[in-house]
């Protein structure tokens, strides 16, 4: 685009209006004065939005003012039917923020189909905070097949005031406005609506008998949407299929007449025809498919099970696909049915097959789960179509998300009642497990030390009167987490809420014998609470005594980049922390910095859509050289705040002449995430590519493994130490 807003600006100029030849109206120079919902633009949230003659160019831009009246976020939004064919979507806009705190502002961008959120970012990981003047911000995602809606524009969450101007949408690098709508295919599928309104299953007496039934036509369900070739087209909605082949399946007297249900179905789906790329397993992938199921049904249908994988789909296929140019897996056209916040039997039953298959053939991790995931299909059927209520149904589906032992797995959204489950108040201080007991670190809010009556570094031993060893056990299985001390993380940050407004709580402050307080809750809003770090706009990088530069990667911005190295040439090391979530992907800009040779740092396993449950392992990544390298010492700083993004960032780092990692575990949770929409408007997520060392070593549960282990102690919180950070130093000071 040769820039549409300085055509914007010379047309105002002139007394004309730009926006009238463009489709959407992402600007705000035609609003009614005053009023930024008079022309395509609706709110999310409470706060006030108005247009405002503080504007990046032309007249007007839109703002966000929070409310006095109390409310968490507000939303300028702006709906495009997704009518577009590509691979990625960019929002690009300007942003300007006065006095933000207690939250972030950004651009939002999401992508929704089938009624549910597809793709989703608010820039809230970048913690933009403060008061800044007009700069351009951007968010890429991937932009799914199934999209129905495109919904765009700025967020506001906590105080503060923040405008935004010049939005552009641009879908594979071509704008929005200029690209032709195309018409989307039409499948038999989608057509499909007979089941809108519930399935109409009921089952009776769970028994051994039926159970095991039920766990065979999972597993053949879950066989046929993902290798039938008439499946794959799109020609049947395999979700309402199970509810018609359901009920006759249910009557089945014995196994004979049950295996002819199965096969009877299975002809009636079409004729295969012979598949002539066909490949058999690669004998030397990572992981093969398991199949050991097949093997043990009687010869009738296991045969015709194997002819069908003889002649199975490949290529394109409607619910599944490889991202382009990453290779982790996009679950296309499934539905989250939201408008079922407690679905039927049917389709909870349809829930756990969609999961367990979904886990079974595409999740690149699964040799590596403590629990089988092949009995996991019979263990859950009961915990699922025995779910009373919407918070069992919830918590079942949780549980199950845990086995799988990923940190990227959890539910991100949905999962109302076990918000409320956990408690609507929190407490006024931020806890952490340190030594393995539960750490007063930090107050929410200054003003309410005085009246807290905790000291930072206090051990809490007790809630109402039951340990925290206790309630870790109680609560563990429904935290999923890729190890131990990330799901310590994530506990602490729920442990003390509560839907009472006070707690007792017993604890230990500093020598003094155990002692017994009540800890009065609040609500979140309230409190300014961060979930794992307290957020910072503060400079990404300064220069420390003795001639040594710190990094951090919580803030930092792709300009930094060039001023770092400036800065930092001459130095005597370097500490980068990555004890955050990196707000700018600095793996190549910064990490090559530090190489003066290329060197391999990463190697992946991807799926194979042409033949489920089959990972290869690729050849290591090299991460290039950027001619001008740093002669000093590199010291990172991981631990278990260190997820995602912030791992495969340290691999990079590992890999540089002279680096040291220190710290402890890190989460364990590595390679790009794919979603998962279950019913009930539950949304999960996987670690969908299998990330690796260069050497073939695991980094999924593992973590980084440092160089040396530090940990912070009880006496260093205390002392209001930062550990890490202190042998950081100690080792870019040797001689």
């Amino acid at each position: 685009m040769k820039n549409i807003f300085v055509l914007l600006f010379l047309l105002i100029s002139l007394n004309c209006y730009a926006q009238e030849a463009d489709k959407f109206n992402l600007g705000f120079e035609n609003q009614v004065e005053g009023n930024v919902l008079s022309t395509g633009w609706f709110k999310w949230g409470e706060y006030t939005l108005s247009t405002d003659s503080i504007a990046y160019s032309g007249k007007k831009a839109g703002k966000i003012a929070s409310s006095e009246a109390g409310g968490a976020f507000g939303s300028i939004v702006y709906k495009i039917p997704a009518k577009y064919k590509g691979n990625t979507i960019k929002l690009e806009g300007y942003m300007k923020i006065k006095e933000v705190e207690n939250g972030f502002a950004g651009l939002m961008l999401r992508i929704d189909g089938g009624g549910s959120s597809l793709a989703f970012d608010n820039m809230q990981n970048q913690n933009i905070s403060g008061t800044k003047d007009w700069q351009k911000y951007s968010i890429t995602l991937p932009y799914p097949e199934q999209a129905e809606n495109i919904f765009l524009g700025g967020i506001l969450a906590g105080n503060g005031e923040v405008w935004f101007d010049d939005f552009v949408v641009s879908i594979d690098g071509e704008d929005i406005q200029t690209l032709p709508e195309v018409r989307r295919e039409v499948t038999k599928a989608s057509l499909d609506h007979e089941f809108d309104q519930g399935s109409g299953i009921e089952f009776g007496e769970l028994t051994a008998e039926n159970i095991s039934d039920l766990e065979l036509l999972g597993r053949v369900w879950g066989f046929l949407k993902y290798h039938h070739p008439e499946i794959a087209k799109g020609n049947y909605n395999w979700d309402y299929e199970l509810f018609r082949f359901l009920p006759k399946y249910l009557e089945a007297t014995d196994a004979e007449e049950r295996d002819r249900l199965i096969i009877n179905w299975i002809d009636a789906l079409g004729q295969l025809e012979k598949c002539a790329s066909c490949k058999p397993t690669d004998q030397n992938a990572y992981i093969k498919p398991d199949f050991t199921w097949i093997e043990n049904q009687d010869e009738d249908l296991r045969d015709k099970l194997r002819t069908l994988y003889n002649h199975r789909s490949q290529g394109s296929h409607y619910y599944i696909k490889m991202a382009v140019g990453v290779g982790n897996p996009e679950f296309n056209n499934e539905s989250s049915y939201p408008s079922m916040s407690y679905p039927d039997a049917g389709f909870r039953l349809l829930s756990l097959f969609r999961y367990w298959n979904m886990i079974h053939y595409f999740f690149p991790y699964k040799h590596l789960m403590d629990k089988s995931w092949d009995t996991a299909i019979k263990e859950y059927i009961p915990f699922f179509l025995n779910a009373e209520n919407e918070l069992e149904y919830e918590l079942a589906t949780l549980q199950i998300i845990g086995d799988i032992q990923d940190t990227h797995a959890n539910l991100w959204r949905g999962g109302d009642k076990i918000d409320e489950w956990k408690g609507r108040n929190y407490p006024p201080v931020h806890v952490r497990f340190i030594e393995d007991k539960l750490v007063v670190i930090d107050y929410y809010k200054a003003d309410l030390k005085k009246d807290i009556g905790l000291e930072i570094g206090d051990i809490i031993t007790k809630i109402n009167g039951q340990s925290i060893e206790e309630i870790i056990k109680e609560e563990s299985r429904y935290y999923p987490a890729s190890n131990v001390p990330t799901q310590l993380r994530d506990i602490s940050s729920d442990i003390l809420r509560s839907n009472l407004n006070e707690i007792e709580i017993s604890y230990i402050s500093g020598s003094s014998a155990e002692q017994t307080k009540t800890l009065k809750l609040y609500p979140q809003d309230s409190l300014g609470v961060y979930r794992w770090y307290r957020p910072s706009n503060a400079k990404s990088f300064k220069m420390l005594d003795n001639n040594i530069g710190y990094v951090t990667l919580q803030t930092i911005k792709e300009e930094d980049i060039s001023q770092i190295k400036e800065e930092f040439r001459d130095t005597r090391g370097i500490i980068i922390d990555i004890r955050n979530y990196p707000s700018t992907f600095v793996v190549f800009s910064l990490g090559s910095y530090f190489l003066s040779e290329p060197s391999p740092f990463v190697k992946f396993t991807g799926g194979n859509i042409n033949n489920p449950g089959e990972f290869n392992l690729s050849d290591a990544f090299t991460l290039p050289t950027s001619g001008d390298t740093y002669q000093g010492k590199l010291v990172v700083l991981v631990n278990e705040l260190s997820q995602s993004q912030a791992e495969y960032t340290a691999m990079a780092f590992r890999a540089g002449d002279n680096t040291t990692i220190i710290g402890s575990t890190t989460a364990g949770a590595d390679g790009n995430v794919s979603t998962i929409l279950l019913p009930g408007g539950l949304q999960t997520s996987i670690s969908g590519l299998g990330i690796y060392y260069p050497n073939g070593e695991e980094t999924q549960r593992v973590g980084i493994v440092p160089d040396i282990i530090v940990e912070p102690t009880i006496e260093g919180i205390r002392e209001g130490r930062d550990e890490l950070m202190e042998k950081a130093i100690e080792i870019l000071l040797r001689d």
